[in-house]
């Protein structure tokens, strides 16, 4: 039975999902993509999360933390049902060009 629904990023489901016998095909699956480890997802979240942008949703956050948006056209192919002003995008952007990998 689900109590609870809420977006969690790629690096969350790897860690949640460790136990589980799926475990292998999970990672397989996400080690395609170029995600933060844990803490790092973590820490980007919160930076995110204090921005306090009220069109910013939880299900955003976990778009950015997971793609690392690196300008406004990528920030506009991931979050596609709100439009953020100049203002928020640059924040949104100073924090983000911080967790770029390399």
């Amino acid at each position: 039975m689900i109590k609870t629904s809420r977006p969690i990023t790629m690096a969350e489901t790897l860690k949640l999902s460790k136990n589980s016998e799926k475990f292998d095909s999970i990672k397989n699956f996400i080690k395609n993509f170029n995600i933060l480890d844990y803490d790092k997802a973590k820490n980007l979240t919160d930076e995110l999360r204090s921005l306090n942008i009220l069109k910013l949703k939880e299900s955003h956050i976990v778009k950015i933390v997971d793609f690392i948006p690196q300008n406004i056209e990528d920030i506009n192919k991931i979050i596609l049902d709100v439009s953020f002003d100049a203002d928020e995008v640059n924040k949104i952007l100073g924090i983000t060009k911080n967790h770029i990998q390399r």
